[in-house]
């Protein structure tokens, strides 16, 4: 009896610890594997010497109620930072009122904006 019982515990221990967000990135992760993960980005910067940041981008919307338009009310970054040897250094996330086409790393740089390190 405590076979019967022991066996789908532990198999549904083992399977709850299979299950891994797929959006998140590990620090230290390869390049190719966040690709993997993550799909292309929709944005590639430059991090001056530093290497790059993949930046990823959902734009969220909401209903206000009393009509069935949709209306955008932010966007949702992950920035991921890769550096020259092609692996994740950092990665951030965060809410603006921008789009993706309206990043510019040299003026993020300029700006010292949480997005910029």
């Amino acid at each position: 009896m405590k076979k019967k019982i022991l066996i789908p515990a532990v198999f549904a221990l083992f399977m709850s610890c299979a299950s891994t967000n797929t959006a998140s990135v590990a620090v230290g992760e390869e390049k190719s594997k966040v690709l993997k993960i993550l799909g292309n980005p929709v944005r590639t910067l430059d991090n001056n010497r530093n290497g790059e940041i993949l930046v990823y981008a959902d734009q969220v919307f909401s209903e206000d109620g009393t009509t069935s338009l949709a209306g955008s009310n932010y966007w949702r970054y992950n920035y991921i930072y890769i550096n020259t040897v092609g692996k994740v250094t950092a990665t951030r996330q965060e809410k603006q009122n921008y789009p993706p086409q309206a990043i510019d790393s040299v003026k993020m740089e300029g700006l010292n904006l949480l997005t910029s390190k």
